[in-house]
């Protein structure tokens, strides 16, 4: 039986429907929790990998706590990952503000130069395929990790969420993991909900577009003012989306 750790680094809180979502997740035997709060997300990351470390766990779970989730999320990442033999897999979730997308990249590098001078990018991965794929990184909203390869990553690097400039701490991480050769997977059948003033998904992503920021202004537009048309069952004749509701297919309001 092999030990899994979730894992919900946070500030003070966590969302409502983040909440729901881990009561109803399957936690299979072997499973703890743990919550570390920080102000700073890549310490709470770091004192996590730590602790897993040391205390003997197989695997780390990790939810960020704006996220939602199907119960059997855990179930369908860790078999993958004992499947194939995977040290890294992600589910699918996206950005939580328009433009929307997906929070995986197919394309990850960071250089520093003699004068010190930071070239660093990514690609966001948006022909991502139906099922398992290799990835060059992801977010850390919904991602599970072999304890193995935190250990890896920390002994190469130290400690292994710490930022690099001009990077987040879980972009960090993967950069990192490329270069130990370890790969990364993402299983694009588990969807997440990621949850800002609206929860933004897969649907929402492919009504509004890819990085069509005014499309985007015009979807808050509609969102803002869906009362309107709602309260009196018709759509909103306040934007474009007048032949069907955008409001009640795409996204569940908070």
């Amino acid at each position: 039986m092999k030990k899994t750790l979730i894992a919900i680094p946070c500030f003070d809180m966590v969302h409502t429907d983040f909440l729901e979502s881990f009561v109803n997740l399957i936690k299979p035997d072997g499973t703890s929790y743990t919550v570390v709060r920080d102000t700073l997300i890549n310490e709470a990351r770091n004192i996590i990998a730590a602790n897993a470390i040391q205390s003997g766990f197989d695997r780390v779970m990790w939810f960020d706590s704006d996220m939602k989730f199907a119960p059997d999320t855990l179930l369908k990442l860790a078999q993958d990952m004992d499947e194939n033999n995977l040290d890294f897999v992600t589910g699918l979730y996206f950005t939580r503000r328009p433009p929307i997308k997906p929070c995986v990249f197919s394309e990850l590098h960071w250089q520093k130069d003699e004068n010190g001078h930071v070239d660093a990018g990514s690609e966001y991965y948006f022909d991502y395929p139906d099922g398992l794929a290799e990835i060059a990184g992801s977010g850390f909203g919904c991602c599970l990790t072999s304890v193995d390869l935190l250990k890896r990553v920390g002994d190469k690097f130290g400690a292994p969420f710490a930022p690099l400039e001009e990077m987040g701490e879980d972009v960090s991480f993967c950069w990192r993991v490329i270069q130990t050769g370890a790969k990364m997977y993402i299983n694009t059948r588990v969807k997440c909900g990621h949850v800002g003033q609206y929860e933004y998904n897969e649907k929402a992503m492919k009504y509004v577009g890819i990085g069509a920021e005014e499309k985007a202004q015009d979807f808050r537009r509609h969102m803002f003012n869906r009362c309107l048309a709602l309260s009196h069952g018709e759509t909103c004749d306040l934007c474009t989306y007048k032949d069907e509701c955008m409001a009640e297919r795409t996204l569940n309001p908070i």
